[in-house]
């Protein structure tokens, strides 16, 4: 699909109407009753945006998607709606009513921008990508507060906008990108164009090496459910500051500076920080707020022997700790009548799926446990045990 401007003919609008929710086994069957009536190549375009949008309902909810349109790339690389959303507010708080969005994709943030009520110049250099946004806007109802502007980026004179929010490609013809300076366009560059505006986000890989960042920007580590989703530096915030943000919420850990935490023995209860509090750092704030320490010095999971509310880490309820020994494993497990295993490992080499193989050839308990394949103390250990409560709170802002 190359040129979206069919399926934005009646003909073509119809046709997505028709060919909404399309199972794909069902694909077939349906191209060819439907080219009976229309083109070959309107009915394929039709059944690959319906695929598209079927995908995308993941990041934009089903009644957004449903009206937008899609590249696959587009699909892949925008921005999920929640992490969109808290991004525009955050620069809505800031007094900032528009914004220069560069490399805008097929329009997740910029739609998201014009949502918090933010005016936005949303530029992409491809055709099809630059069409698709516009379409967006459109079927949105943002037309009015989103130009679309096919450009490269480099060339766009942004003085006249409060922000500029860059979202440079990651991606390239072998995968995923991880040197900042070889995204399109370089973060060196991005981070000029920054400078020159009064505030600005850039959205970076969350693997972005803390050294990389520069000096005048905060640096905000986001995760989604529990999934890392992407790292944001901010200009015209907070330079130098550090935090990791959770959603739903927003819950956020701003970073205090704080020394490594003590290791000390494995207490009754073992919290998990979230990816997003370990990618920023932050596993001191999150082990003082829970009076705990690690269990190893390498290691990012928390001991402590109370259970205390916290959203930035899961806790579970250590009953045993074991050398790493699959027969004692597979032994207690039987002896426990464990169905359900789940393994969790961070500090060890063994694939957690070999070892659910090897200690539980045969689920046919009623219980369920959890096995941390870890290292105590520099030993490989086994920590088993199982969630806690619910653990929830209030939590730094």
């Amino acid at each position: 699909m190359n040129d979206l401007a069919p399926l934005l003919t009646p003909e073509g609008r119809a046709l997505l109407d028709e060919v909404r929710g399309t199972a794909p086994a069902d694909e077939l069957a349906v191209a060819t009753r439907l080219r009976r009536g229309h083109p070959a190549g309107l009915v394929s375009a039709a059944l690959g945006q319906a695929r598209l949008r079927q995908r995308a309902a993941a990041k934009f909810g089903a009644e957004d998607a449903e009206r937008m349109f899609f590249t696959p790339n587009g699909v892949e690389q925008s921005t999920r709606a929640s992490v969109a959303a808290y991004r525009a507010e955050r620069l809505r708080a800031l007094g900032v009513t528009s914004v220069a969005d560069l490399c805008c994709g097929i329009g997740g943030d910029a739609i998201a921008l014009a949502r918090a009520g933010i005016r936005v110049l949303a530029v992409d250099r491809d055709p099809l990508t630059a069409a698709a946004a516009r379409a967006n806007a459109d079927a949105l109802g943002l037309a009015g507060l989103i130009d679309v502007r096919e450009a490269d980026v480099t060339e766009v004179d942004t003085a006249a906008y409060d922000a500029v929010f860059v979202d440079p490609a990651r991606r390239g013809g072998r995968g995923r990108i991880f040197d900042p300076e070889a995204y399109s366009p370089p973060l060196s560059w991005a981070v000029r164009a920054a400078l020159k505006a009064p505030h600005a986000a850039l959205k970076v890989a969350p693997g972005i090496p803390h050294e990389a960042v520069p000096a005048e920007a905060e640096a905000e580590w986001i995760s989604d459910g529990g999934d890392v989703k992407e790292a944001v530096l901010w200009f015209g915030t907070a330079p130098e500051a550090v935090r990791a943000t959770l959603l739903p919420g927003p819950r956020s850990l701003l970073g205090r500076g704080l020394p490594d935490p003590e290791v000390r023995s494995v207490g009754r209860y073992l919290y998990e920080p979230d990816g997003a509090v370990i990618r920023a750092h932050l596993v001191a704030e999150a082990a003082e707020e829970l009076d705990g320490g690690l269990i190893d010095p390498t290691i990012a999971y928390v001991t402590a022997d109370a259970l205390r509310a916290t959203p930035y880490a899961t806790a579970y309820e250590i009953t045993d700790q074991l050398p790493f020994n699959v027969k004692k494993l597979k032994a207690l497990l039987r002896e426990r009548e464990v169905g359900i295993l789940t393994v969790k490992k961070r500090g060890s080499a063994v694939e957690p799926e070999e070892l659910r193989r090897k200690a539980l050839p045969k689920p046919q308990g009623r219980h369920s446990v959890t096995v941390f394949l870890t290292r105590v103390a520099g030993a490989p250990t086994m920590l088993i045990g199982a969630p806690a409560r619910a653990v929830t709170g209030a939590g730094a802002s």
